[in-house]
Parts: structure tokens; sequence; C-alpha cells
């Protein structure tokens, strides 16, 4: 049982965070999970209550921009999220101690936490060799991040390089490198790429997990529709240049200057799914568009070799035909369903004709239609002829019904017989 003394709160205020501050930390990460405002107090109300939660973060190939992600969070700030937040046990940047010592916390994790723990991976995985391009206590980084991740209770693979290789992994590198669904296809795992990470995403992926006792949903690729569901063009504050044709043709140009959109500078935001342009780096002051550079498309799977070069307009979607963009194949298949449409349209007219011609000689097979109107029936694909003439009605009795023998007057009907006398 979790006294109120021993959730995170009690370790937050005692560090100086106020009731204010904790309440606004849970409505922020109730927005960044995409949840109606109505579920804040609960994500608050778990967060308070919530134990802190051991973590093993292991870095294999890659700069460390995610590690400086981490330390430069806000809301709560770096030392809340170690200390209480987060347990951080294990960061070869952060922790203090080295050597055995420090392996010895990946050795033992199941004797020192055996409730569980959190493991977060940070790079590209070698497996070039034998892995032994990356290895960690002696070991090949490949080997321990199997092992740790499988034995967790869930696992974040945090920026493109743990996602699926990133870099290290793109058209000419020589480490083989992958990402950790590659190397641990059964840990519960959940992907937040991007060059770096936004920070934001992991905070509110971990929120999840203490409010609601699972991982949030995601995607085949694990990615977490709450972060990557959406396109970044659809919510860009320079969609509305999009709109109105004002693009940047030149970095510094007129259109620069005015803000305006750098898709014709090689901005992947119409074909990358990320949540840049609501969330936004440095406790939301900036992000990548917002500063004047287009998106590179950090967080789409090969994006190094897809989504490159970054300051050239999208790539190709026909290898034998790079000339042809985006554009010209939206027009040219828009025009195409059109005249599929006239000829659809066409064709059920002459089906709908060829059908009525059809019933009525069936029709005057069994008698119910005149030979001359079958004659009137038009051929296939001719206009539709003209109803004919109604026939007149049937005259009454009272009109033309003959008149019964008995019934005639002979003084009515033959002449008077002529006088006999002179």
């Amino acid at each position: 049982m979790i006294r109120p003394e021993d959730g995170l709160y009690a370790a937050l205020t005692r560090r100086g965070m106020t009731r204010r501050a904790f309440l606004k930390f849970g409505a922020a990460m109730t927005a960044a999970l995409a949840l109606p405002a109505t579920y804040a107090p609960r994500i608050t109300a778990a967060i308070e209550r919530a134990p802190r939660l051991p973590v093993i973060w292991l870095r294999g190939q890659a700069c460390g921009g995610d590690t400086e992600a981490f330390l430069a969070a806000a809301g709560p700030s770096v030392g809340e999220l170690l200390l209480d937040l987060l347990s951080v046990e294990y960061h070869e940047t952060l922790m203090g101690t080295s050597g055995e010592a420090a392996t010895a916390v990946v050795t033992s994790l199941a004797d020192r936490y055996p409730d569980g723990y959190f493991a977060v991976v940070e790079g590209a995985i070698p497996t070039a060799d034998d892995g032994m391009a990356c290895t960690l206590g002696g070991r090949p980084f490949r080997d321990v991040v199997r092992e740790v991740c499988n034995g967790a209770l869930a696992t974040i693979a945090v920026g493109a390089c743990a996602f699926d290789g990133g870099t290290p992994a793109s058209s000419g590198g020589a480490t083989g490198s992958v990402g950790v669904a590659d190397v641990a296809p059964d840990a519960r795992l959940v992907s937040l790429p991007g060059c770096p990470m936004n920070v934001e995403n992991l905070t509110a992926t971990i929120a999840h997990y203490l409010a609601f006792d699972e991982l949030p949903a995601t995607d085949s690729r694990h990615r977490p529709y709450f972060a990557y569901g959406g396109l970044i063009h659809n919510l860009c504050e320079r969609r509305a240049h999009f709109e109105f044709g004002e693009f940047v043709l030149a970095w510094g140009d007129e259109g620069a200057q005015k803000g305006w959109c750098l898709y014709k500078l090689g901005c992947k935001g119409p074909e990358t799914f990320a949540n840049c342009a609501t969330v936004q780096y440095a406790s939301g002051t900036s992000w990548n568009v917002k500063a004047g550079q287009g998106c590179i498309g950090c967080t789409m799977r090969r994006f190094w070799d897809a989504m490159g070069p970054a300051h050239a307009r999208l790539p190709s979607t026909i290898p034998f035909a790079p000339t042809i963009t985006a554009d010209q194949i939206g027009l040219a298949l828009v025009g195409g369903v059109a005249a599929l449409t006239a000829v659809h349209g066409s064709a059920t007219y002459a089906r709908e004709l060829r059908n009525k011609v059809v019933a009525r000689r069936r029709a005057a097979a069994a008698g119910r239609v005149s030979a001359d109107q079958l004659q009137d029936d038009p051929a296939p694909g001719a206009t539709e002829p003209k109803a004919p003439e109604p026939a007149p009605s049937e005259p009454t009795p009272t009109e033309f019904a003959p008149t019964e023998p008995d019934a005639i007057d002979p003084a009515a009907t033959d002449p008077a017989p002529a006088d006999p006398r002179p």
C-alpha cells in the first residue's frame, strides 16, 4: 500500500514545487497525451500517489542529443525528474559510479528491482562483427539491450537512432546498426523518434503509464498516437501561407522575412507525423520551422536516406522518374479519377437503357406489350423514346348499349297509317 506521504507529490513538494505548479504539470501532461481536459484530475492524482519508478538508461551508438534533451527538461526540472518522478538507477553520463560497480546495476536487475523497472534506450545498436562495435562491460551492447528490455515493465526507445538505427544505419554505415524493435522484438516497446526526441513526449508516456497502468496506444512501428498520429503540416503556423501559395524561394528572401511556407526549400512537414508544431521544444518556446528551418522528417523511418536531402523538395515517389514531383502525381491522379468517373457514368447509362429494352421485349413475349410498342424500343445507347399516347378510355354502357327489342315503342318509331277515306 502506497502511503500519500511516500508519493511523488510529497517528494516534489519537499523540493519546493508548489501545488499550483504541480496541477499545471498534470494539466500539461493531459494536453500532451491528447486527452480531454476532464482527465487532468485523474492524471494528477495518479502521479501524486505513484511510487518512484526505477529506470535503466542505456546509451548505444549516438551523439547524446537525447540525453541533452532530457537534461534540458522543464516542468518538472531535470533534478525533479531524476530524484522524484524517475529514479534513474543507471545512466553512464549522470551516475557517479563507474566500472564494475556501475555494470553491476545492470547485471543484477531482477534482484535489485523485484517490482520491475523501466528501460530507456538511446542510440543505435550495432550488429556487425557480432556487435563488437559497441560494448558494455565487455559484452556486446546488442546482448545487453535484449536482456534488459525483455525483463523490463516497459521499454522506451528515445531518438531516431534507437527507433530504427538512425544516422548510423544510413547508406554507407559499416556497423549494421538497427533499432530496439529489431533486437528485442518481444519487449513492451514505445518508440519516440526524433533528432532529438521531445522530452515532453517521454514525460507524457511515463505519466500515461502511471495513470492507466499501461502504455499509450501505438502504431505498427510502436510510435504513440498522441505524439505521432497527425501530420506536422496540418498544425504548422505557416500552413496558411502554403494554402495561399506563398513560399520562401531562397534563404533570406522577402518570403523568409515574412515567415512564408518553407515547402519549396525542402520542408518535409506534409509527410511527417509528429506533434512538434504543437508541443515544440525548450518548454514550448520554439521549434525548427518557427525558427526558419524546414522539417527534415526525423520522426519517420530511415529519414536520413528516405527524406533527404534536407533542403530539397520532397523526394520523388517514382525512382526512375526523379523529375516528377508529388504535386504532379497528385494532379495526374485527380485527372485520372475524373476520366474514370465519366466513363463509369456513360457505361452505367448505356446499361440502364439496355435493361429497359430487354424488359420490354420480355413483356411483349408474355403478351403484356403490343408489337407496335415493341417497334418503338430504342437501340442501346439511343435516346429514350417518348411515352406512347394513352389509349382512349372505354365507352360507358350508357352511351352505346343496344336497346332491348320489347322495350321499343311502336308509336315512337313507325309512321302513322294513312287515312283511307277520300
